[in-house]
């Protein structure tokens, strides 16, 4: 959703290129905030990709092709996915290096805002082919700013390829992501993440609660038997 900015340069650490810490977002850009990160989805989506030792899922950093000094024109979109990549490198560098990497990154997600909108389906769309990312996806609150409440493309000999939006009701759409295997939900306004497998939403922090409490109710059933099952021999060792 950001849009390309000049870099101003930032002190380096001695023997490493670090990228800028980019600027400040403006107030109507925050949906990305709203939709990717106060919801629980990143943290959701790392919980269900796994190997953090080799998987990104993150956002508000740079992507540059290579390391260069006052680079132009660089994007920052609101979730990026990685797999097979160091992360350790990423947070070295305060950004993804496609030529650090040895890849670009695989997904890439833009939401909606109304000082961004026409970047994000037009130069910003032009930059991620450019840049070789698999698939690119735009999440639209409304539908009044991107012109679509969800779309996503897939790279084919260069250019992005519109990925096939189903509607399944008249407030949920949905599109397959191949790069995560899962497919994206615009549901009712808000962004959502499906096991094709299950049909299921990923697991929520709700669903993880959950799953403890149930695993901690077992836990003090199993300990009160055990109490039980002592009682009893006790009694039985008294007769």
């Amino acid at each position: 959703m950001t849009t390309a900015n000049t870099v101003a340069r930032t002190p380096q650490p001695s023997g490493r290129f670090r990228l800028p810490d980019p600027p400040p977002r403006e107030p109507d850009e925050m949906t990305s905030y709203d939709h990717v990160h106060k919801l629980g989805n990143s943290h959701h989506l790392i919980h269900h990709l796994g190997n953090p030792e080799t998987t990104l899922v993150t956002a508000e950093r740079w992507i540059a092709r290579a390391p260069h000094p006052g680079a132009v024109g660089l994007r920052r979109p609101d979730l990026l996915i990685a797999f097979d990549v160091n992360p350790a490198a990423y947070e070295a560098s305060n950004g993804y290096i496609i030529s650090e990497q040895g890849k670009p990154p695989d997904f890439v997600l833009e939401v909606a805002s109304e000082s961004t909108a026409s970047v994000d389906t037009d130069a910003k769309r032009d930059d991620y082919a450019g840049l070789g990312i698999p698939e690119y996806w735009r999440f639209d609150e409304t539908g009044e700013h991107h012109g679509a409440r969800l779309a996503g493309e897939r790279l084919a000999a260069g250019q992005y390829r519109p990925i096939a939006i189903e509607q399944l009701a008249d407030d949920i759409l949905q599109g397959y992501s191949a790069a995560l295997n899962l497919n994206i939900r615009w549901e009712r306004g808000r962004l959502g993440w499906y096991d094709p497998a299950t049909g299921q939403h990923i697991l929520t922090y709700e669903d993880q609660r959950a799953r403890a409490d149930t695993a901690e109710a077992r836990t003090n059933t199993a300990e009160a038997r055990v109490r039980e099952l002592k009682e009893e021999l006790r009694r039985m060792g008294g007769h």
